[in-house]
């Protein structure tokens, strides 16, 4: 009669249980799908109504933004009009596709975005395209 541990009966497991990091990492991900949209922030802009078709590009563009203040942001950075053209000119120094949409409010006077588009030409971009909304049937 043996009172000790029986060695040969018992076997350590050796099996990863994954069921609960399977939870975690499902629960992880809908708190991200559910707060990544509320994260972005971007500048408010009343664009003009068109009926021009989208333009397909290859890689990301940057977005030029004036508002109806006639504040000018690159993507979500405010810049002054002065330094626009040295900001430009450093961001596309190593890029190879030199491309910019200009995203302007309907009300921003014209010669405003003129003066935009002017130092986005002197910086050395080669396109420059205008971003409307479609019109609403």
């Amino acid at each position: 009669m043996s009172f000790g541990n029986n060695n040969k009966n018992k076997r350590f497991m050796s099996d990863i249980n994954v069921t609960p990091l399977v939870d975690v990492m499902l629960v992880l991900l809908i708190i991200f799908m559910v707060a990544a949209p509320m994260m972005t922030e971007g500048v408010d802009v009343n664009l003009p109504k068109t009926t021009a078709k989208n333009i397909k590009t290859q890689d990301e563009p940057l977005i030029l933004t004036v508002n109806k203040k006639g504040e000018i942001y690159l993507e979500n950075h405010a810049v002054s009009l002065e330094g626009l053209e040295i900001k430009i000119q450093k961001i596309f120094q190593n890029r190879r596709e030199k491309e910019i949409l200009l995203r302007a409010d309907k009300d921003v006077s014209y010669g405003v975005v003129i003066d935009v588009i002017a130092r986005v030409k002197k910086a050395g971009i080669d396109k420059l395209g205008m971003v409307t909304e479609p019109p609403l049937d």
